[in-house]
């Protein structure tokens, strides 16, 4: 069954998100992008919250974000309850929330990623799978944080 990978960013990154969309497609994976596509200034904090809410209702099963650094809009995801995101702006770090953290969605800086690194952290998100085992209590963990 071919994952579906939501996608969002606001204005600052939409040419990434749309280059991260086409990669992903050639992989073989359903990308869902949910915009915006207008460069018109837009608010982080929805576009964090629409891919999250695609991805908690498990409608989609892992999630790709950006904003300027993806600061913003993984806080903004990171509030929707059974999310679990991360901004990266290397591989190791990419591979390790998914490895150790059984993280669903990444988040990536346009402003801070150039687009090459960035399909090498989608690459390493995309293709490391969660390591279980004593990661996996600390996961419950945190999702009891949540309540």
């Amino acid at each position: 069954m071919t994952k579906r990978i939501a996608l969002s960013s606001d204005h600052a990154a939409i040419e990434l998100r749309q280059a991260i969309a086409a990669h992903i497609t050639a992989q073989g994976y359903e990308a869902v992008d949910i915009g915006p596509t207008s460069p018109e200034s837009t608010h982080y904090p929805k576009h964090g919250q629409a891919a999250a809410e695609l991805v908690a209702s498990g409608d989609c099963d892992l999630g790709i974000i950006l904003c300027g650094t993806g600061q913003g809009i993984m806080m903004a995801a990171n509030k929707v309850k059974g999310i679990r995101c991360g901004v990266c702006s290397e591989t190791f770090s990419a591979r390790m929330i998914r490895q150790h953290n059984n993280a669903n969605m990444l988040s990536i800086g346009e402003r801070v990623t150039g687009a090459g690194l960035a399909l090498d952290i989608v690459d390493a998100f995309l293709s490391a799978e969660f390591e279980g085992g004593r990661h996996g209590t600390r996961v419950d963990m945190i999702n009891e944080i949540e309540g």
